[in-house]
């Protein structure tokens, strides 16, 4: 599985959408800003949307075509699944990240 996914900073300000084939070990690299770069400058942690592929080309496709949309499609995509912008790792992985 390939999954495409959002993540916020504590104030829901800043968007980062990234790929990866291990959901969960991305997400504790990032929540533990082992990487430098973005999301570790800017603090950000909060998986706030996802969504799974089967193919990695698909997967790509889709990421970049996220990272094509306006803010606002961004925010109105996260609130298809997350309306209130919990952290989604949490759920997802509640003895790794809670």
């Amino acid at each position: 599985m390939y999954y495409v996914y959002i993540l916020t900073n504590k104030t829901n300000r800043v968007m980062y959408i990234g790929v990866t084939n291990d959901l969960q070990r991305r997400l504790y690299e990032h929540k533990n800003e082992l990487i430098d770069g973005f999301t570790k400058k800017y603090h950000i942690h909060k998986l706030v949307y996802y969504e799974s592929h089967n193919n990695i080309k698909d997967a790509i496709s889709r990421e970049k075509s996220i990272k094509g949309l306006l803010r606002l499609r961004k925010n109105e995509l996260v609130e298809t699944i997350n309306p209130n912008r919990v952290d989604l790792a949490n759920e997802l992985f509640p003895n790794v990240f809670n």
